[in-house]
């Protein structure tokens, strides 16, 4: 199966954080899986880092060490993602998140996530 991770699904893995759950252990470490984190999530670290909401000492560049360091595909934004955004009810606000939701939508991909809005959209997701 083909996931994409949810930013903090990232972070919380890199800081083995006991916040993540272990069907989201289960997915990203299942050698048969492919794991996507989205640029839309480097973005959001890039912003919040930036305002000082997330505290990476390197910043973005150290959350894409993190996605590596995992084994884990960058996903571009595409013209399709963004374009799906425009047409995705308002569960939630988060353009981010939003974002995330669109690329899954478009690439047929499950969402290791916790955020409880996530499956309102119709997306599968595994938490």
């Amino acid at each position: 199966m083909n996931f994409l991770l949810d930013t903090h699904t990232v972070l919380w893995l890199a800081g083995n954080s006991p916040k993540l759950s272990d069907a989201a252990k289960e997915a990203i470490f299942s050698d048969g899986n492919q794991k996507f984190v989205s640029m839309a999530s480097a973005w959001e670290v890039a912003v919040k880092n930036s305002i000082g909401k997330f505290r990476l000492t390197n910043g973005v560049g150290e959350f894409y060490k993190m996605a590596d360091g995992n084994g884990f595909l960058m996903l571009p934004i595409t013209r399709s993602h963004v374009a799906q955004v425009e047409l995705l009810p308002f569960h939630h606000r988060d353009p981010f998140d939003r974002l995330l939701v669109a690329a899954a939508i478009c690439e047929g991909l499950a969402v290791v996530t916790a955020d409880e809005h996530i499956p309102a959209y119709g997306v599968a997701c595994i938490w």
